[in-house]
């Protein structure tokens, strides 16, 4: 080769078609054919990895947890709801035998062995009987008996037949086994007012106690009447006589004792009794400094 042919060689200037497609060859993305060392291991384990040995881990998983919530819940102690059938009232059946059934005459009652309780009364209302000759044969028996049912039922009742004479000291004593263990204690003195209990606790199952709530008035004149008539020989017709003479309980302290004497029926003793209510200390046991 000459040295002229060196030069053109040594000196070629590329065209534009070629300098375009070095420009592509040079864009395209590397291909990576190897994975790091990390992904490489865990797609092997996970590939080794049999599929019973994964579904035994996911099931042990499972049983550790319901283990956790099932220690949760009796951690808890929340109260377990029995529900009763219907109308009836369920009978335990150590109780079949019981002569309290006789007087059950107006709620219908069934035989049930999934209760704990002697008697259930309402959805969430469980009964212990208990017969005052009984318990002085066995005292040990009511203290197991309410330890067993102690979280069971919203409201629970142990119900005493005081049939044994010089009953109050046993009494006192169930009284305070019923306190610590959260139970109300009703005493009966007769088969029959045991059984007109159950039926009653069944009957009202559902009703509020609106039955039993005092019912106070919201007008005027009952509010005054029921706070003057608490003092000591004043009647409804005293309260129409100061209100109509004074027109408020605030005129009525600030009366005097002389108007107070003009009202008619208004004795001495009376305007007395009415002037020392407003000057006694609203706390009669207030503890000295």
């Amino acid at each position: 080769m000459s040295n002229n042919e060196q030069n053109e060689s040594a000196w070629k200037i590329p065209s534009l078609e070629e300098i375009e497609k070095q420009k592509a060859t040079s864009s395209k993305p590397k291909t990576l054919f190897f994975k790091s060392k990390q992904s490489a291991n865990a797609t092997n384990q996970d590939s080794s990895t049999p599929h019973a040995v994964v579904t035994a881990n996911n099931a042990t998983t499972r049983a550790a947890q319901n283990k956790v919530i099932n220690n949760i819940a009796q951690q808890n102690n929340k109260p377990n709801y029995r529900r009763t059938v219907g109308n009836t009232i369920l009978v335990s059946p150590n109780q079949q035998k019981n002569p309290v059934l006789k007087f059950i005459r107006n709620v219908p009652y069934e035989p049930s062995e999934s209760i704990k309780v002697d008697y259930v009364v309402g959805q969430t209302t469980g009964v212990i009987y208990l017969s005052l000759r009984y318990h002085r044969l066995y005292p040990t028996y009511i203290y197991d008996r309410l330890n067993s049912v102690k979280h069971l039922y919203v409201t629970r009742i142990l119900l005493v037949y005081v049939d044994a004479e010089n009953y109050h000291d046993a009494v006192r004593e169930i009284n305070r086994i019923a306190i610590l263990s959260d139970f109300t204690l009703m005493l009966c003195w007769s088969l029959e007012e045991a059984g007109r209990y159950l039926e009653s606790y069944k009957a009202f199952e559902n009703t509020g106690a609106d039955l039993i709530r005092e019912r106070v008035e919201n007008d005027y004149l009952a509010k005054m009447t029921d706070c003057l008539t608490n003092i000591r020989s004043v009647n409804k017709t005293d309260v129409l006589t100061l209100l109509s003479n004074f027109g408020s309980l605030k005129n009525v302290m600030e009366a005097s004792t002389e108007e107070l004497s003009l009202c008619p029926g208004f004795g001495e003793q009376k305007v007395k009794r009415i002037q020392r209510v407003w000057k006694q200390p609203f706390l009669i046991n207030k503890k000295k400094a």
